[in-house]
């Protein structure tokens, strides 16, 4: 697939501005501090792999009204000093897998903690485990148009408090330095890790890759493929729904996330990317940072020109490794 969306040099200057509703900071105001009045952590069993250079643990915490999310938690083996805690999203239709499959973030030094997705985890790698007991509101089957017609019942208004959540759960368990905390992640991962930098005001950085729930409308527009040809299809038979489906995908979109975070961040898209158009990454990364009290964080995008969703992968990878230390030291 050729380059399909904006060249290069007008992708440096794209700068929408979002169709953000009136109530978008009270809304997820009031959903956060639902979520707070619980504490976060429910349990974390130590778990056997095989693997004698991480330790790992299998965690429940508590998520959008009190749901038990589960997640893998791992620290190098031997290290007891308190360390900076990677809290990691995956990609949409998948779960957090076997706990020897993500080795790099502990590989690393850092502590790492890898959420399950809610009602996903069947599409794709080795299932995941969290049900999302919420999802009878009218939609299509798929976790990007559950809920659609309703910002209150959308699918990803309880996944991003569960990213949240994760946050605030990483941070009590032992050995985690609760002051150097990361969110990491591509493709959906990125558009969570994104909301987390957005509504998490001290977080110590973030890193996104090929970020979904970016630039909403204009992939709408751009793309069939993955979670927005879900959306697309969905509206195809409910005909007249796209007004509903807009305001509600509003709520949740990454560029509005972007313009409220105070964290470095550290971006990459491929500019053959038609899962999720570059343009949409590009309008987070260029907003980043604009409404947070006139901080101007440090951030940094990667461009690959003959990339797709893979986003540069181990390349693109290198480069977080380089960039987070000094981060976690500056």
């Amino acid at each position: 697939m050729p380059a399909f969306d904006l060249p290069l040099p007008e992708l440096e200057h794209h700068r929408p501005e979002p169709a953000e509703p009136a109530d978008f900071d009270a809304f997820w105001s009031a959903t956060l501090k639902e979520a707070d009045q619980r504490d976060p952590l429910v349990s974390a069993h130590p778990v056997e792999t095989g693997l004698r250079l991480k330790e790992t643990w299998d965690v429940t915490f508590r998520g959008f009204a009190g749901d038990p999310v589960r997640a893998w938690f791992s620290r190098p083996s031997g290290v007891r000093k308190p360390l900076p805690a990677v809290v990691e999203y995956i990609g949409y239709g998948r779960g957090r897998g076997l706990p020897h499959e993500r080795l790099t973030w502990v590989n690393a030094g850092y502590a790492h903690l890898l959420m399950d997705n809610r009602g996903q985890g069947d599409q794709y790698g080795d299932g995941g485990v969290t049900l999302d007991p919420h999802a009878a509101a009218p939609g299509g089957p798929g976790p990007a148009v559950r809920g659609l017609l309703s910002p209150q019942d959308y699918h990803y208004r309880r996944l991003i408090t569960d990213a949240v959540r994760a946050v605030t759960a990483v941070r009590t368990l032992p050995g985690v330095d609760p002051a150097r905390t990361v969110a990491v992640g591509n493709s959906q991962g990125g558009g969570l890790a994104l909301a987390v930098a957005g509504l998490v005001p001290d977080l110590t950085a973030v890193l996104v890759t090929a970020p979904l729930l970016c630039g909403i409308r204009r992939a709408l527009d751009l793309t069939d493929a993955g979670p927005y040809g879900e959306i697309a299809a969905y509206l195809s038979v409910h005909r007249g729904a796209e007004e509903a489906a807009y305001r509600t995908l509003s709520y949740v979109e990454g560029v509005s996330f972007a313009r409220r975070a105070h964290a470095p961040a550290h971006f990459g898209t491929g500019l053959r990317d038609t899962v999720c158009p570059p343009s949409g990454a590009y309008a987070a990364f260029n907003r980043y940072g604009e409404l947070s009290g006139g901080v101007d964080p440090r951030k940094e995008i990667h461009a690959y020109p003959f990339n797709g969703h893979e986003g540069g992968e181990g390349e693109q990878v290198r480069r977080q490794l380089q960039w987070l230390p000094q981060q976690l030291t500056g």
